[in-house]
This record gives C-alpha cells, structure tokens and sequence, in this order.
C-alpha cells in the first residue's frame, strides 16, 4: 500500500475525483510538455456528465488557462475508469501531444498504461488479516504499525492534517449564507452548533454536536475550502467530525488523536487498494462507508479497543452502506452529500459502542466486506454512480 499521505491529501474542494485529481493531471501534463502554447481538455463519463456541478472544468482552467477548450464528452464509454480524461498540448492551433488520465479517488491520478501498484509503496502488507496477525505477533496497535512502515517523520504530516481538519470546523461553524450552484442550500452547521435546548438530553447533544462538525467541513467543501480528504473531498466531513467530538468530550490529546488518524489511514487505505474509494466507480458506499470506517476505526483507537474490536468497527461501518447510491442533485458536492456525512459520523460511533460488545461474535471479516463492496459496487448501474442520472437527480424537482 501506498503512504498515508497519498489518502489524506490537503486541497480545496468540492471533489477529490472532479477538482483535485484532474489539477494534478494537469499540472503533471504541463511538467511533460512544456513547449507547448495552449492547452485543451476531453472529459469522458462521471467527469463529463457531473463536470460543471463538480467544477471540474473551472479546475482544469486553474492549470491550463482560462483560453484551455474544456469538451464534455458524455457518449464515449469508459471501460477502464469512469472518471477519466484526455489532455492536449497545442502547438499554433495544432495537437503536438495528447494523454490520457483516469482519477481514480482520493484526488489520486493514474496515466494510461500505468496501475496504482507502480507509485512507492511503503506497507508491505495488503489485508486487514496480514496486519493484525503482523501486530499481535509483536504486540503492537495499528498507528505503530503505521510509524513502522512510514518513519517517525509521518507524525509531523499527520499533525498538519488535524489543524487543517479543525480548521474546517472552525471556519465551517462560523460561516452562513447559501451555497454556490443554484439549489439554494443554506449553510447549517452554524445553526446546529448554537441551537441549543433547555431540557436537552445527552444523547441529544451528542448527535447535535457532531453533526455539526461535519455539516461544517462538508459545507466547506461544497464552497470550495480547503479541507483533507478522509478518503475523499464528498466524504471529508465524517472523520474529523468523529475526531472533534471525542476530543471535546473526552479530552483526548493530540497526540492520541493523530495516533488515531493513522489506524484510520490503515483502514481507507486498505479499501483503496483493494477495492475503490471511487463514488464513480463504485457509488457513494466506496466514499461514505469508508469515511464512516475510518471514523469508526480512529474512535475505536482512541478508546484502545483490541485489533478484533477495531477490525469489527470498521467492518460493521462499510457492511451496512453496502448498496448506497451517488446520485448527486445538478452534480453538486451538496444534497444528499453534506447530509450523509453527518449520519455516517453518527453511525461510526454506534458501531464501535456494538463492536465493544460483541468483537468475539463476529461472523463477517473486514477483507471480506471490502471484497463484498467492491462487487455490489461494480453491479451497480452506471447511473447510480456519480454521474447525476438516476435516483435523487433524476427525480428532484425544486
């Protein structure tokens, strides 16, 4: 596997598969072909048919120009990858090179010709199975795994991480007005954070409080705020509203949560690599049931649950988003984006209190599961995938 730094990636939203991969492609294109003097750009699939809400072409123009040629092409299959395409060096008017990309999830870009596998892999290690059994034999928790594998420099980047995480919040919570893009969707984490009651219950603010966390960096996402990716920009509010609570509530320092950060890196980074944190290549299950994993892993860390209490978190919170759709309405980052985020943040707090409980039970492995969302993603109809055509965006109407 890859090294954490390629899961959590720090850039503006509102996609890490429609934003940032496509600017690092171009950014790369542009190191390869520098004799050029204009640029232009083909979009295929997802990237094609939810560009403009994702601001896909506003992003490539960023890199290439504002004179680049953004061209949406919505017929053309897309069998490798459904988010991919083409870039094109212009030489007076002319096509002196061309080069096809796929953005893969998490911001992560790959050329034709190339696989995932050829970046610097720094865990040698690929299952949930193969690491647990690595960390029992020598009594160590999966963050010290993760240090093992990554150098104690990792620490420094992690610690980035969290500040630009609380930053999120921070900015987030303060905010209001309406989002950009025509639905009209007022900013909410301001209003969940301040709206208190007078005979509320624990439970209550609890579920108040960590919703706002994530309504506040997931709005920052859909405004275009800079914000981590955990695995992805759709999906980034899940993790650091989980990490932001616990803190609050419990006092954790630092120091712990950054440990936990890592173990949550263990977990997105294993569904990445064998299976897609990819909303258009495996629907919103591969961004929202990882993020809710993550989550759910990096709390159970925080609490010092054993490997198979973790394990059992994080298998619980991908198992039951198995199926879940991405149909964003107008291709937004937005509705039910922002939403789902929240929920999940929920979620990955009830499967550790259960893990907690009953982690000597457990039937359903965490490579299993990663396996099972993999297929249920790749039987799903291409119009359940991010690209805006089917369920919510089909049917809404304002």
């Amino acid at each position: 596997m890859q090294s954490l730094k390629y899961l959590y990636r720090i850039g503006n939203g509102p996609s890490s598969s429609h934003t940032m991969g496509p600017i690092a492609a171009a950014k790369r294109f542009i190191e390869e072909n520098p004799q050029c003097d204009g640029y232009s750009a083909v979009l295929y699939g997802s990237l094609a048919k939810t560009g403009e809400g994702h601001m896909t072409d506003a992003a490539l123009k960023q890199v290439l120009g504002e004179g680049c040629e953004i061209v949406f092409d919505c017929d053309t299959s897309t069998d490798y990858h459904p988010n991919t395409m083409d870039i094109i060096a212009l030489k007076d008017g002319k096509e002196i090179a061309r080069k096809r990309f796929y953005s893969v999830g998490g911001g992560e870009v790959i050329a034709e010709g190339e696989e995932l596998s050829e970046h610097a892999e720094v865990y040698k290690k690929n299952s949930f199975t193969e690491i647990s059994e690595y960390c029992r034999e020598r009594d160590i928790r999966l963050w010290q795994y993760a240090e093992e594998c990554e150098g104690t420099e990792i620490w420094e980047y992690l610690a980035e991480v969290w500040e630009v995480m609380q930053s999120a919040i921070k900015r987030g919570i303060a905010a209001e007005g309406v989002l950009h893009g025509g639905l009209g969707l007022q900013r909410k984490a301001r209003y969940l954070f301040r709206q208190k009651h007078i005979d509320e219950s624990e439970e209550t603010k609890t579920n108040r409080l960590i919703c706002a966390y994530a309504y506040a960096v997931s709005e920052e996402n859909a405004a275009g705020g800079t914000i981590v990716t955990a695995p992805t920009c759709g999906a980034c509010g899940v993790l650091p509203a989980v990490l932001k609570y616990l803190q609050v509530k419990r006092n954790f320092t630092d120091t712990q949560i950054i440990r936990a950060l890592a173990t949550a890196s263990i977990v997105g980074n294993l569904i990445k690599t064998n299976a897609s944190i990819s909303g258009a290549e495996c629907g919103c299950q591969a961004e929202i049931g990882t993020a809710c994993a993550m989550a759910a892993a990096a709390a159970a860390e925080l609490y010092e649950l054993d490997l198979d209490q973790i394990e059992y978190a994080a298998e619980m919170s991908i198992e039951h988003h198995l199926g879940l759709t991405c149909d964003p309405i107008g291709g937004l980052v937005q509705i039910p984006c922002i939403e789902r985020n929240a929920i999940a943040a929920m979620r990955a707090l009830n499967a550790v209190n259960l893990a907690d409980f009953l982690a000597d039970s457990r039937k359903i492995s965490f490579d299993m599961i990663v396996d099972t969302m993999y297929e249920t993603g790749k039987d799903l109809k291409v119009i359940y995938r991010e690209t805006a055509e089917g369920g919510m965006a089909k049917l809404f109407k304002e």
